[in-house]
């Protein structure tokens, strides 16, 4: 099939996205809409207090028609969590209320105290600098190691040493006798470093009130039903058709647009107020300041193994930062990230303790991979120094504890039950592409040019693709066009071109004819959104199972138009036409006929497909550097891919998930990181001036390929794609600088990023 399930097919939607023509939530403002600015904390930590009077003074600036405060908000719920767990008493761990703005205590900079809504920017901007709070500070801390110490600021006074929850996986006195009988134990200290998430549409958000009195949100997000639901259910507390989200394109999500912020609410609430639509557009800087971020993990891990390198267990104590408040799935992202921990590894024994900490920084939430990225840089750095601490090749090492393609299904002690893979395969694969056996001769070539050589690896597996249904529905339309309505959402991924291509593999019509609906809760009935890659895995799933229905309903209808049986008619080029022949009638004439007919519901079928489990897509990383030692500049000489995905629905999408997913996964670790002040709490990289993104110059060439093995617990035998880029990625370079560093001086560690300054220090250590 030309455009059908495996063609390459070129993305139908980027001439309007790369023309200008796109429809973002700031291309569709109303003409009589009010702005809204928000007054936000300059100080990590205080208590605070506006007074009427200041209040007052601002409303009387010109073009002012409200300040917004607690009070004119304090009836609404605060915005959820949407994951708990048991801490070791096994009481359910709580959170301290996120409400929509600040009562009277700041806990971070750029913490939302007040909205000033006025008739301009310019206004409502000014009108916010004017107002006057009285902050009364009080120490900070902004370091998750720092925050546990005794004498440490604290941020709520029922969270001692300020840990939320503490999640134990494993038994810690069975892990004790394992290391005690341990031949070798190798340690590791790492900070998995905060990162901003930056994508390159900022945030905003319309609030309007409807002809009917309905709240109407539209806004860039991850999935317009769970908006919805929050909105009606935690934080309104009304009826969920009360309610119309619409989210129009979206320029970038990875997973911190799929939870929702003050801003909306907060726009719905001055709507209903005001009377007129209220709209919020965010700056760069305000989204540094008060935009969910990602990471910020601290880890002490330790690895006992026998004499010939065969892991007996591991044991892991995490402090992840939760930031000052926890909002939506900012506490499953570290725990439930912990149980990717064994990685492609059989490990006996296991025992994994995570804390959330509390600090007066920005809330931390999913982040591309969304605790992962976390556990695959953890599992395989341990794997590289424990290589190199009991002189193994780190190969050899990863050969000797992969769990073996006839072990499959795989349980680990985390729970999470493999059902595929051959990690040796793709490991093998990667050397014989990255030339493993010729890096000698590189690295002393290398040496006389004055250069230090590296070369590693990372091999990663990820769980995705679970969780709910997704109700698709395809249509075929009177003029013989195709529309696809499906409850995910598409951040820039191509969900038109993905889902065009399932429907014209089964409907034999071009990707021109097909129309893709999502984003609107009254044209979409149902959607559980796009996060943790399960929108083609899943959605996709749904919209195969209804496009094979429809086709067939398709040939039984042109077969009565033609005479013939159904299965002896074909779908292909928009016409069903009698297999051999050149007697055909067109998909528009078969619409019309049965619309006419009375008969038009027939012409549409939806289905809800559930996974069982979830996915586990798994590959590896192969990274071969080269560092100049007077600067610390790194050069990636070659960086290989080699993943298993399951199937591969269209290779040039494919190829884009990867490339960016390992941009960022490099950007990470070697130039992003989010800077606070130890002492104050001021965030000082709060615009692209001090917080550095990667540029097309600082990536590689990547060589990509794939080894599918079919996935048995996804009825198209997918694994998804969106993340695992991210996630091999960043252990693999610094892996392989590391080894470059081994080689020079000996050194075993470093952290991210591994920024030309950083690496200097680390050579001339």
């Amino acid at each position: 099939m030309k455009f059908g399930i495996g063609a390459a097919a070129k993305r139908t939607e980027d001439r309007a996205l790369t023309t200008g023509k796109g429809h973002y939530t700031s291309d569709v403002l109303p003409a009589n809409g009010l702005r809204a600015v928000m007054v936000r904390s300059p100080v990590a930590h205080a208590t605070f207090t506006i007074s009427d009077e200041a209040i007052g003074d601002v409303e009387a600036m010109d073009g002012v028609h409200k300040v917004f405060t607690y009070r004119d908000v304090a009836h609404l719920g605060p915005i959820p969590c949407g994951f708990f767990v048991k801490n070791p008493d096994g009481e359910t761990a709580t959170v301290p209320d996120f409400t929509i703005l600040q009562e009277n205590t700041v806990r971070y900079v750029g913490d939302a105290i007040a909205m000033v809504v006025a008739d301009t920017q310019m206004q409502a901007r000014d009108a916010a600098e004017a107002l006057m709070v009285d902050y009364d500070e009080k120490p900070a801390v902004v370091d998750v190691a720092e925050a546990v110490k005794p004498g440490a600021p604290q941020l709520y006074d029922q969270y001692k040493n300020n840990t939320d929850f503490d999640y134990i996986v494993g038994d810690e006195d069975e892990i004790a006798d394992v290391f005690k009988k341990a031949e070798h134990v190798v340690t590791l200290d790492l900070i998995n470093s905060r990162v901003v998430t930056n994508y390159m549409e900022i945030r905003s958000a319309i609030g309007e009130i409807d002809r009917k009195g309905r709240y109407v949100l539209t806004t860039g997000s991850q999935g317009v039903h769970s908006l919805r639901t929050t909105l009606s259910k935690s934080i309104f507390k009304e009826p969920p058709e009360n309610f119309h989200i619409i989210t129009p394109d979206v320029g970038g999500g990875f997973g911190t647009r799929f939870a929702i912020y003050r801003e909306y609410p907060l726009v719905l609430q001055a709507a209903k107020i005001l009377g007129r639509p209220v709209i919020w557009i965010a700056d760069r800087t305000e989204h540094f300041l008060a935009d969910y971020q990602g990471r910020d993990h601290v880890s002490h891990a330790e690895m006992a193994l026998d004499g010939r390198g065969t892991i007996l267990g591991i044991k892991v104590d995490t402090l992840a930062n939760l930031g000052a408040t926890v909002a939506g799935p900012g506490i499953l992202v570290p725990a439930l990230g912990s149980h990717m921990l064994p990685g492609c590894y059989h490990i006996p024994a296991i025992y994994s303790r995570v804390r959330g900490i509390f600090t007066n920084t920005v809330t931390i939430s999913a982040y591309r991979g969304a605790g992962r990225p976390e556990a695959a840089y953890l599992i395989e750095r341990l794997i590289d120094k424990a290589a190199r601490d009991i002189g193994m090749k780190p190969e050899t090492i990863r050969q000797r504890n992969f769990i073996k393609p006839s072990q499959m299904p795989y349980t680990t002690l985390m729970d999470r039950t493999y059902d595929s893979g051959d990690f040796a395969g793709h490991m093998k694969k990667a050397m014989e592409i990255a030339d493993w056996k010729g890096f000698s001769a590189r690295h002393r070539a290398a040496r006389k040019n004055g250069k230090l050589r590296g070369l590693s690896m990372a091999t990663y597996i990820e769980a995705c693709s679970g969780g709910a249904a997704e109700t698709a529905q395809v249509r075929l339309e009177r003029d013989g066009s195709v529309t696809i309505i499906i409850g995910s959402q598409h951040n820039g991924q191509g969900h038109r071109t993905a889902f065009g291509q399932i429907a014209a593999e089964h409907l034999g019509v071009s990707l021109e004819q097909i129309n893709l609906v999502q984003g609107d809760t009254d044209r979409v009935e149902t959607g559980t959104g796009t996060g943790g890659s399960r929108s083609v895995p899943v959605g996709g799933a749904s919209l195969n199972i209804a496009a094979g229905r429809l086709a067939e309903t398709l040939r039984q209808r042109a077969g009565d138009m033609l005479e013939a049986a159904a299965g002896d008619i074909e779908l292909e080029d928009g016409v069903a036409r009698i297999v051999g022949t050149d007697r055909e009638v067109s998909l528009a004439d078969v619409a019309a006929a049965a619309i006419d007919a009375g008969a038009g519901g027939t012409l549409s079928e939806k289905d809800a497909w559930t996974p069982p489990h979830y996915t586990f897509p798994n590959g590896t990383h192969a990274v071969e550097v080269e560092i100049d030692p007077d600067t610390g500049h790194i050069d990636i000489v070659n960086y290989v891919v080699v993943d298993d995905f399951g199937m591969t629905l269209n290779p040039t999408l494919l190829l884009g998930q990867v490339h960016g997913g390992v941009a960022q996964g490099l950007g990470q670790a070697m130039l992003e990181k989010t800077y606070y002040d130890p002492d104050s709490g001021q965030l000082l990289t709060a615009s692209f001036q001090d917080y550095c993104m990667p540029r097309a110059e600082d990536f590689p060439d990547i060589h990509f390929e794939t080894r599918n093995i079919p996935c048995k617990t996804n009825a198209l035998g997918m694994k998804g794609a969106g993340e695992a880029g991210t996630i091999g990625a960043t252990p693999a370079v610094i892996n392989a600088v590391v080894d470059a560093l081994h080689r020079h001086n000996g050194l075993t560690h470093i952290d991210m990023p591994m920024t030309p300054e950083s690496v200097w220090r680390a050579v001339n250590a």
